[in-house]
């Protein structure tokens, strides 16, 4: 009796004993699904000391990416531009199109990025930052005008920004006899950044914004307007446009990409140092183009890449802004002006003359010693022009020594007159469609457009 009794007292303790059992297995096995991943790692990594005592084993955690340090400046201008790249990117058969493009063309891309641009692309990432801009647009002028301040498309579209007439007077650069500041580095960029700030807050949008640049803000409100007529998208993709602008933002993210992970792509990109490539000095007056490059020990190409908004073979003191030197040549142009001066010796070897009755082109360019088409050359005389007395002329002093060859040669070339038909310039509506113009309202509503200049050649004084 005692003997059964006692069995199956034993019987159900055993039971009890295994369901107490898998109860607290199933518990446990919930609390380690519920731990994070490292604690499970822990936990099954235990292992027993002496004694009994469990002894857990923490893995290494896995080496985490490189910071990049924001604060500090790095050496390369192009890893200075990478850290500011904003701009969405826009992803399309046309970006691995363009990519592939200039990607076959190496030899170009180190041309125009390092050779050309490095001149001038610190300023310009420079007044992005003070814009808080995306730096992705320094490189716009590679798809504009290849970095080349000299380009002058058929629409008389000029310098690195290639700005019309119109859109460089509604932004204030100076167009005259004897400069065109859509060319100068310093003016031009600051125009241009301003524009493209004006059409970025009229769109809220870079694609659009840079689309407008191209085409015309107005181009690309009818487009906008169509789409949202027929109820669809509005964005850059979805837009009805010309191909040149279909391929613009494009050929931007395109070079982006490249300058982005270079290596990706098995280009070598050379650094470029991250700190300025010019200064500025204030013009002493009136002065020669040549004449200031032999004082800064430059050739006059190199020369007239800095300081491309002069078309004639002389300064004046008054027009456009400071001249442009390499860093390395200020205090070089400084000591050899001081020299210059102290010697008594002109600055200028140009004066004008006032053609008078029954005097001839011909035989001034004799007796000034220089070449007739030369002559017409630096005056900007066309078969329009009307050739009487009483036209004022740009003419070598006599007796000057001066290589009027080699300066003709490397002076800008002249935009094309306005056509005869209208009067007016377009907005390069060969490859932008037509009627298509580029023309923004001042940054600043407020301001009233500026009143269009007369071209009417100065007289300097002799």
């Amino acid at each position: 009796m005692r003997s059964g009794f006692l069995m199956r007292f034993i019987t159900t303790n055993i039971r009890l004993s295994l369901v107490i059992c898998l109860f607290a297995s199933v518990a446990a096995g919930h609390a380690a699904d519920e731990l994070p991943p490292s604690a499970t790692q822990m936990v099954m990594s235990a292992q027993l000391l002496p004694g009994g005592l469990p002894m857990e084993v923490v893995e290494d955690a896995p080496a985490l990416p490189p910071m990049i340090d924001l604060t500090a400046a790095p050496d390369d201008l192009w890893q200075r531009m990478r850290n500011g790249f904003g701009m969405a990117d826009l992803h399309s058969p046309l970006v691995a199109n363009r990519q592939s493009w200039y990607l076959n063309r190496p030899d170009m891309l180190h041309r125009t990025f390092v050779e050309r641009g490095r001149r001038y692309l610190h300023h310009i990432v420079v007044e992005l930052e003070k814009r808080g801009m995306p730096t992705e647009l320094a490189l716009l002028p590679m798809v504009e005008s290849a970095y080349n301040p000299l380009a002058l498309s058929s629409a008389r579209a000029l310098g690195i920004w290639q700005f019309i007439p119109s859109t460089g007077k509604s932004y204030n650069l100076e167009q005259n006899w004897w400069v065109d500041e859509r060319r100068d580095i310093i003016a031009s960029t600051d125009a241009a950044l301003n524009y493209l700030q004006t059409i970025y807050e009229m769109h809220g949008d870079w694609h659009l914004a840079l689309a407008s640049y191209n085409w015309g803000e107005n181009a690309v409100a009818r487009a906008i307007a169509k789409n949202q007529a027929k109820g669809l998208p509005t964005d850059y993709a979805s837009l009805t446009m010309p191909a040149e602008t279909r391929y613009y933002v494009p050929k931007l993210q395109a070079l982006k990409n490249i300058v982005a992970q270079p290596e990706l792509f098995g280009f070598n990109l050379a650094a470029i140092p991250n700190e300025p490539y010019f200064e500025t000095v204030l013009k002493p007056g009136r002065m020669d183009v040549a004449v200031a490059a032999r004082l800064a020990e430059m050739s006059i190409e190199d020369f007239i890449l800095l300081n491309p908004a002069y078309h004639r073979p002389v300064m004046n003191g008054h027009q456009a802004g400071p001249l442009v030197l390499p860093v390395g040549k200020v205090d070089t142009f400084n000591a050899n002006l001081e020299r210059h001066t102290a010697q008594d010796m002109p600055l200028s070897n140009w004066q004008t003359h006032t053609l008078k009755r029954g005097e001839t082109l011909d035989k001034l360019a004799i007796q000034r010693g220089i070449d007739v088409t030369r002559l017409k050359q630096i005056n900007g005389i066309t078969a329009r022009t009307k050739i009487r007395p009483g036209l004022s002329l740009l003419v070598p002093r006599p007796g000057s020594k001066t290589s009027y060859e080699q300066v003709s040669r490397a002076l800008p070339q002249l935009p094309p007159e306005k056509t005869a038909a209208t009067g007016k310039s377009t907005k390069r509506t060969a490859a932008k469609g037509k009627g298509a113009k580029k023309k923004a309202a001042p940054v600043k509503k407020s301001a009233a457009k500026p009143a269009a200049r007369k071209t009417v050649k100065p007289k300097p004084k002799k």
